[in-house]
């Protein structure tokens, strides 16, 4: 990690919206798309985002629901989106500190990625068990440079609890 990690960070962890049944889909799983349940999920935690004035920085897995899920909040907060692979597979704190180091360290980046490894990653930061459903959006907040069990969780906002409007 470079010298400049230090500061406080509000780690935003967006697991992508509803994809269907994966074993119905035919093609590699990386070209499975959000279904219309995972486009209006979306919508309702780009409109909460919009509305409680969050990230500064979009930052998805490469994998097609994904992209799709963080285009959707980043057209309503008027961002652009960042891909990078470290979100597509086996994020953990260290290779967390290296993409938000590689991003230039936002004050208040929207990671958009998968399970285990969002579940597991944030569990590690805040040093309790926690499981980040799809759709899911989750707030750690954490002082840099990152270190198992010192981050506070902030929020947990499931799906549902966002209204259609």
């Amino acid at each position: 990690m470079s010298a400049e990690a230090t500061g406080r960070v509000e780690l935003y962890f967006l697991r992508h919206a509803d994809a269907g049944d994966p074993l119905a889909w035919d093609g590699p799983d990386e070209d499975r798309p959000l279904s219309r349940k995972g486009e209006r999920q979306a919508e309702r935690v780009a409109r909460f985002l919009h509305d409680v004035g969050g990230p500064d920085a979009v930052i998805t897995s490469p994998k097609l629901r994904t992209f799709q899920t963080a285009r959707i909040v980043a057209t309503e907060i008027g961002m652009e989106v960042v891909i990078s692979d470290r979100l597509g597979q086996g994020l953990d704190v260290a290779s967390l500190a290296a993409l938000l180091d590689e991003a230039g360290f936002p004050a208040r980046p929207l990671l958009v990625g998968h399970d285990p490894d969002f579940s597991a990653t944030v569990s590690e930061l805040v040093g309790a068990d926690i499981l980040v459903r799809k759709s899911a959006l989750v707030r750690v907040d954490a002082d840099l440079p990152l270190a198992p069990g010192t981050a506070e969780l902030r929020w947990l906002v499931p799906p549902d609890s966002l209204k259609a409007r």
